[in-house]
């Protein structure tokens, strides 16, 4: 959502929901306006990392491309027993949201257990691979 943009949310539902917001000051680029946004998952194919036999998919709920957006949002799907099988980094600071299963994530030089619910939050260039138990 735009800054300034009046928003609500409300559960249809008859169970709990769960809402996470993961604020972010907007820095904007000229010449490339943001707008409104709003998807589900299940409607956005996945693409499976290559050489993982589709074991290891991401899902981009924001077009990369599109610089009226300063951040990504992606859901990354690992089966169980698929892995990161090397040490990879990233240029920016990232959050990982873990949705449903459980993990062992390497961080900058550590094994971490991780499952359902746990958030961690990584620095630029922090080393990271992961198993993904189930």
């Amino acid at each position: 959502l735009p800054a300034g943009t009046d928003w609500s949310a409300h559960n249809n539902g008859g169970a709990d929901a769960t809402f996470v917001w993961i604020r972010k000051r907007y820095e904007a680029i000229e010449g490339h306006p943001v707008s409104v946004k709003f998807g589900n998952e299940q409607d956005i194919s996945p693409s499976a990392m290559p050489g993982t036999d589709g074991k290891w998919r991401t899902t981009l709920m924001l077009d990369p491309q599109d610089l009226g957006y300063d951040m990504h949002v992606n859901i990354v799907t690992f089966e169980p027993g698929a892995t990161i099988p090397f040490a990879e980094t990233h240029v920016m600071e990232h959050g990982l949201l873990m949705l449903e299963g459980k993990a062992v994530y390497h961080l900058n030089g550590d094994w971490v257990e991780v499952q359902e619910g746990d958030f961690l939050s990584l620095r630029a260039f922090c080393p990271q691979a992961c198993y993904a138990g189930g």
